[in-house]
């Protein structure tokens, strides 16, 4: 007995001491990837050893770049899909859309005895899917990504629903806004939100989101095209088009206009309307030429997909610009998501919501208790 007993307090070390990219290695965690788009969280949550079991997003053009990319199409509209028929995950990441929650009804609804707590705060809102599949499955842990503007969305009623429901759902909320700028050669604000189970994390979980890198700031100019075909160039029309739009606000005090941007330095936010005029970021070209519009392929850049990814456009360029207008920066997630797998392992060793780490922490404090129960951890 106390030969078993020493071989499994060895077994505990090793689960507990081993490091964590070893653990993670062994002990590949799932996560889902709602409202997916093009799959900017699947890349970086891949690269730290994450296996994507189940993906949802609406648009059939970001699905066939999914498909293309992935290999795999992912389901449709997640308001169809019930939460029961979704696998269990360790990890679940969506980058949802917001929208306004309305209080019209919800007295009347509290006093005819139906939906209460978040269920009657954000139904009818997709946060309310997102909220419903984390009441269900239970993950360990939560990233989610929207505008900086969810903060003061509503008058600030959106973001105060959502962190209020995530807290009553019992988890441990982080937030921080994020600018890709340190990234890649674009301003690009975002919120990132890291929420862990508190039945499974510490409530005083020392997480932290990332600094920004410490090199130099990426150029606009080293993700441009040497030779980009000359249909994105601007119209003598679409240009004169431009130049008079800006004038006229710029004569009424307002600062609308078109963006000619600085080489050397980094854009405006890329946004899903501009395949209609690329106007907020316009390329100047020599020789007296007419600016142009990103291609797609520098699109791709701008947001940080790699090289793979941009090589591998499938749609159309309206629906690509669309596709990264609307996408999340990889390598922004990546730095996020890398500040999170130090915590994976703690919820690797935790199922069915019951988790195993104090269990090993208890046995190598007094492993003399294991010999009493040999295959305590035997399922691990």
């Amino acid at each position: 007995m106390k030969k078993h007993a020493s071989k499994n307090s060895r077994q505990l070390r090793l689960e507990v001491e081993t490091p964590i990219s070893s653990l993670i290695e062994r002990r590949s965690f799932t996560f889902i990837d709602l409202f997916a788009g093009i799959g900017g969280f699947r890349i970086p949550l891949e690269k730290v050893g994450g296996q994507c079991v189940f993906s949802s997003e609406k648009d059939s053009f970001a699905q066939t770049t999914y498909k293309a990319w992935f290999g795999e199409k992912p389901s449709g509209d997640i308001t169809e899909i019930s939460p029961s028929k979704i696998p269990d995950h360790y990890l679940l990441a969506a980058g949802f859309p917001c929208q306004p929650f309305s209080l019209a009804g919800v007295s009347k609804k509290n006093s005819l005895g139906h939906a209460h707590g978040f269920k009657c705060l954000t139904q009818g809102t997709l946060f309310f899917n997102v909220a419903t599949i984390i009441e269900v499955k239970r993950p360990p842990v939560v990233l989610l990504e929207n505008v900086k503007n969810l903060l003061s969305h509503d008058k600030g009623r959106t973001w105060e629903v959502i962190n209020r429901t995530l807290k009553e759902l019992g988890y441990k909320v982080f937030t921080k806004v994020i600018d890709a700028a340190a990234w890649v050669p674009q301003h690009r604000e975002r919120i990132y939100l890291v929420c862990f189970d508190e039945r499974v994390f510490d409530k005083h979980l020392p997480f932290t989101f990332p600094e920004s890198p410490e090199n130099v700031r990426p150029r606009l100019r080293d993700i441009l095209e040497s030779k980009p075909d000359t249909k994105y160039t601007l119209t003598d029309h679409l240009w004169r088009y431009l130049q008079d739009y800006a004038e006229r606000h710029r004569a009424k005090g307002n600062g609308f206009g078109f963006g000619l941007a600085d080489l050397d330095g980094i854009t405006r936010t890329l946004s899903a309307r501009y395949h209609k005029d690329g106007s907020e970021i316009l390329i100047p070209q020599s020789r007296g030429r007419n600016p142009r519009r990103l291609t797609p392929k520098e699109c791709a850049r701008l947001m940080g997909f790699d090289e793979k990814y941009q090589n591998n456009i499938v749609v159309s360029d309206t629906q690509a610009y669309r596709q990264f207008g609307n996408a999340i920066v990889p390598k922004v997630a990546e730095a996020v998501i890398n500040q999170v797998a130090p915590f994976l392992p703690r919820a690797l060793v935790c199922t069915d919501n019951h988790c195993l780490q104090e269990q090993l922490e208890e046995r190598l404090i007094h492993p003399a208790s294991s010999s009493e129960n040999p295959h305590a951890v035997s399922n691990m």
